[in-house]
């Protein structure tokens, strides 16, 4: 996935994350970001990581943004390893 396009996805995931009533506060309060930070932090590559990061962390919140954007499953975690900070490390 080219960087661009993992650009693009996050943002998709944090304008879905913005309108969500349920999750956004989650993600604020986990990220200790303000509705300001969402829109001053949108073009940074490690914000936009930490967004893939958040929606990653329960498979329910992935199905629901997939199913929302009509994109595959797999797609959060390939433009996650496109952002800054998601190369998979190698432990051996």
């Amino acid at each position: 996935m080219p960087h661009e396009s993992s650009e693009t996805l996050a943002i998709q995931v944090l304008g879905w994350l913005a309108g969500n009533d349920e999750l956004l506060p989650i993600f604020l309060g986990a990220t200790g970001a303000s509705a300001a930070d969402l829109r001053a932090r949108a073009g940074d590559g490690e914000f936009l990581g930490s967004v893939l990061d958040f929606l990653m962390m329960d498979d329910a919140w992935v199905i629901a943004f997939c199913d929302s954007q009509g994109v595959g499953y797999e797609e959060p975690m390939r433009a996650r390893q496109m952002l800054p900070g998601g190369a998979q490390i190698n432990w051996t």
